[in-house]
């Protein structure tokens, strides 16, 4: 806005305020405007018809009793008809929003709404953006701890539950080992006793006079010697005292002989 010579220009999204004499005149619009000083006219000031904005700090209690930190950004302009009403009414127009920001926010007028209590002083509220709440420092620590806690017990719940799933698993594991291990020694006992079959009837038809006890005596003496040499050539083998000598030959085939008999009385 400038002034020049009795005549004063008026920029755009702007009022300026004509007094006479010190008492308001009118409201000049955006443009060029005369105004005869010799008759007392003068411009008492200018009115930003522009969005502002106002950044608004304000502490007060939710509905369960804890206190937070509301920031609000205000943005409002002054109305272009009711320019005389901003201009002379209110001296700290940001503090006048400032209070009644305040007063909506801790409910302190629940009945009055922003827009009209500013709207009586000529100023338009655009909108009201809450931008951050923060509670107090108390009550963010206490709420990180209820956090930390939760996630620390989900955490504890799902270590459990793979040390459970482990757990199983290697039984599982265990189980099916020493299955497949029994399977195999059944099979190699199996086998072991379809030799000695095969060998005994071998032996029997082949070597008139001999009986299947006769042949079955002769390859446990064998098995025994060759089990007497294996303990003897091995370096890693402890010392094993068993009673030897022909006598102990034959109280081994006995044993070995009756233990067969027991086992088959038993399956039949």
């Amino acid at each position: 806005m400038g002034q020049t010579l009795g005549c004063i220009q008026v920029d755009q999204s702007t009022v300026a305020v004509k007094e006479q004499f010190g008492k308001f005149d009118q409201v000049l619009e955006p443009g060029c405007h005369c105004l005869p000083w010799c008759l007392g006219y003068q411009v008492a000031g200018s009115l930003s018809l522009r969005v502002q904005q106002l950044d608004v700090r304000c502490e007060t209690k939710t509905k369960d009793n804890v206190f937070v930190t509301v920031v609000a950004s205000i943005q409002y302009r002054a109305f272009a008809e009711n320019a005389a009403d901003a201009f002379y009414k209110l001296s700290n127009t940001k503090g006048q929003i400032q209070s009644y920001v305040f007063d909506v926010i801790r409910a302190s007028v629940p009945r009055m709404g922003l827009d009209a209590a500013m709207s009586a002083y000529g100023y338009e509220i655009v909108q009201t953006l809450i931008v951050d709440i923060e509670p107090d420092i108390h009550v963010k620590r206490a709420m990180n701890e209820i956090n930390a806690a939760a996630r620390l017990r989900v955490a504890a719940n799902d270590k459990a539950e793979a040390e459970k799933i482990l757990q199983i698993k290697k039984a599982e594991g265990e189980a099916e080992s020493k299955y497949l291990s029994g399977l195999g020694i059944a099979r190699q006992r199996q086998a072991i006793v379809d030799g000695l079959r095969d060998s005994v009837l071998a032996f029997s038809e082949n070597v008139p006079g001999t009986s299947p006890r006769d042949v079955m005596d002769m390859v446990l003496v064998t098995q025994y010697f060759d089990t007497m040499k294996e303990i003897g050539a091995s370096s890693k083998s402890s010392a094993v005292f068993i009673p030897h000598g022909p006598g102990a030959v034959k109280d081994v085939a006995s044993q070995i002989r009756e233990g067969l008999l027991q086992a088959e009385s038993i399956q039949h």
